[in-house]
This record gives structure tokens, sequence and C-alpha cells, in this order.
């Protein structure tokens, strides 16, 4: 394939980074993810063989080091791929403020929401002892299990005894709270346990990095509302 033949920047760096999922990749990157296996559970769509080789491409660009580590091959952001963190915020705030909101009719995956859900765990925030929450999304699809405590968040696919949170949703609605598109008190989610866990529940996440941003077409006072 040729390229755009052009010198300007924009279009040389397109060339490296534009490709579908390269920047996705870096996202994942920036959240953390240093595994292969870890990079795809944030973006579940990406094939093992599409993804193998946009690292590659990441790491051809300079973006991205290859290492050998415990457990096999890891991947890190270099200097130059850290940068990119103010191209994918700039892309994130962007797509908050102007594109349409309307995550039910959306074609969403529940594995990405649910990744982040754990990311952005507020661990001073959680009880004393340790919960399971049983997310039942979208009906009889088999339930995820995230287990919280201080210090750990992990996800599961079982309960191992611990006291239990079952939250029951559509996915859309879920994601909409996420995304800061709902307010939770008036989301259709419903919660089942002890009294206590079900009125903290909301406090125990930071929500999506980029829920504070109001949609260019709703004034901040109706944002705020919706906090």
């Amino acid at each position: 394939m040729s390229g755009y033949g052009q010198f300007c920047s924009v279009a040389r760096a397109h060339e490296a980074l534009g490709g579908r999922w390269t920047l996705l990749v870096v996202r994942e990157l920036l959240c953390g993810s240093r595994r292969f296996n870890d990079i795809r559970r944030g973006i579940p769509r990406v094939s093992r063989t599409m993804l193998s080789e946009r690292l590659q491409t990441l790491v051809e660009a300079g973006a991205v080091e290859r290492s050998e580590g415990e457990h096999g091959p890891e991947y890190a952001l270099t200097e130059s791929g850290r940068e990119l963190a103010a191209l994918v915020g700039a892309l994130a705030v962007w797509g908050q403020r102007w594109l349409p909101r309307h995550a039910a009719d959306e074609d969403l995956d529940f594995e990405p929401l649910l990744v982040d859900m754990q990311r952005r765990v507020r661990f001073d925030a959680l009880p004393a002892e340790p919960v399971v929450v049983r997310f039942e999304i979208d009906g009889p699809r088999d339930p995820r299990f995230l287990l919280l405590k201080r210090g750990e968040a992990s996800l599961c696919t079982q309960n191992l005894g611990f006291p239990e949170l079952t939250l029951r949703a559509r996915l859309g609605v879920l994601a909409g709270w996420w995304r800061g598109d709902l307010d939770f008190k008036r989301a259709d989610v419903t919660l089942d346990g002890p009294r206590g866990l079900v009125r903290a529940f909301p406090t125990w996440f930071e929500r999506y990095q980029f829920a504070h941003i109001t949609p260019a077409h709703v004034s901040p006072t109706r944002e705020a509302r919706a906090s």
C-alpha cells in the first residue's frame, strides 16, 4: 500500500499510527496493560493476528518497546509513546463533547466496561471486608464477578464465598452511567444485597476518566446534576 506522499508531519504520523485499533492499543498501554492478553481484554474485537501486527507497528515506530518478562513478552510505552497520551486524551474529550451519546442504541461489549471499572476502583472507599459484585447484564448471559478488597480488584468467573452484591442492568444503561450520561439514581439499575453495600456502591468507583466532559448540547448545570 502506498503512503500519502506528503512531507507534512500530520500525514507522516497518520501513516504510522492511523491504522484501525492502533490508538486503542496505545490507550490500553497508557492504562497500565503490559501483556498481550491484558491488552486484548480491553479491545476484545481485535484478532490476535491484528493485535500482534499493531504492536509490531508501534515497536517499529519507536513508540513501544518489547521485552521478555517472567511470564512471556511484555510491552511498554517509550518516551515517544507516552507523548501520545495528549493525542489519546484529546480524542477522548472530543468524542465525549461532540459525538451523540445514546448508549442503549450502541453496539457495545461488556468486557471493556468491566475492565475499566476494575481499573478505577477507589480502594479507600471500599468496606473493610472483601465483597464481590455479581454482574447480571442483559438477562441470561453468564454472570461476571468483581472481587473488591482493600488494595485489590480482580475479575473472576465465580464467587469463592465472599459477601455478594448483585447488579442487574442492561449494558447500555450501565455504560451510560459509567460514561457520565446518566445519574445513577435515575438509571434503571437494580442492586441486591446488604443495604449498606447497596447504598455505598456508586462511591466505590471514580467512573470513566472523561465522564466529567460536558456534551456540547447539554448545559453545565444539567451535566452537574448527572454526576
